[in-house]
């Protein structure tokens, strides 16, 4: 059988995904980038296709994306994280009955897209300028609080007061308003939920700017934060779509694109 992979080498995690001839997801992998964003690429990609008892020459397309794709070489070809974003949400939505706005939150920026019934974008907008709002915020969180990054999903919920208000839209100076307000002595809890808010706010802005139509897909990293998805659906006023693996989103549009560059370029072959 014949797979394809898609790599989506970001800027805090390097996410790969392998389907199948069908279009089924065979496996998926998710390891930090590093600052040798190739060598960690090649790794990942190994340790996948390792796993799943593939060989290299198993792989007939691959696609990369992301923000060190051109650093990939290896690659058959690279597109955009939008496109790739789009084209994995519009693949896995397709479950839930369809989407058409994606949220994405990933270690340095955040997007929206809209895209249309074919899974074509339609408008899209990004947050690249300041952390406030990414996974990198949540980082310096669960520092500051002294948490596990996993532990703040669950937090969010054991507070017994309100949501405490974090102003600052810059990730340095929140970073000094939460070391403030655990000095006055709020609870870690409030001050998480305060956080999840904060991001949820911004996040809901974002959208709203390309069009918030139909069922919302929430993928990236953050996404698998409990508390963070609450928040946001409490701000939208609607439910989130949240996919099995929200990292892989993106590796995985790149890879059903690389499937789809595979079989025309075959039909295209004169007989």
């Amino acid at each position: 059988m014949n797979y394809f992979a898609g790599i989506d080498v970001g800027s805090t995690a390097i996410k790969v995904a392998v389907v199948d001839e069908q279009g089924s997801i065979a496996g998926v992998h998710v390891t930090p980038s590093g600052s040798l964003f190739h060598k960690n690429s090649t790794e990942a990609l190994s340790n996948l296709l390792s796993k799943l008892g593939l060989k290299r020459e198993d792989v007939r397309y691959l696609i990369a994306t992301g923000y060190g794709r051109k650093l990939f070489k290896e690659a058959d070809d690279s597109i955009s994280e939008i496109t790739a974003n789009a084209i994995g949400a519009f693949e896995a939505g397709k479950a839930y009955g369809g989407v058409r706005t994606i949220i994405n939150i990933g270690g340095q920026d955040s997007k929206a897209i809209q895209i249309d019934s074919n899974g074509h974008v339609v408008n899209f907008a990004m947050n690249d300028k300041c952390a406030a709002g990414t996974g990198r915020f949540l980082d310096v969180a669960a520092r500051n609080l002294e948490l596990d990054l996993e532990e703040l999903g669950d937090c969010h919920f054991q507070g017994s007061g309100a949501p405490l208000t974090i102003n600052s839209t810059c990730t340095v100076f929140a970073e000094s308003e939460i070391i403030g307000l655990l000095a006055k002595g709020h609870g870690k809890a409030e001050i998480i939920a305060g956080i999840h808010y904060s991001i949820a706010s911004r996040t809901v802005r974002l959208a709203k700017r390309v069009g918030i139509e139909d069922r919302v897909y929430f993928d990236g990293g953050p996404a698998l934060n409990k508390g963070l998805v609450a928040a946001i659906q409490d701000e939208l006023g609607r439910e989130l779509v949240v996919p099995e693996h929200p990292q892989t989103t993106t590796a995985f549009g790149a890879a059903m694109l690389a499937r789809s560059e595979y079989l025309d370029e075959q039909r295209l072959e004169p007989a």
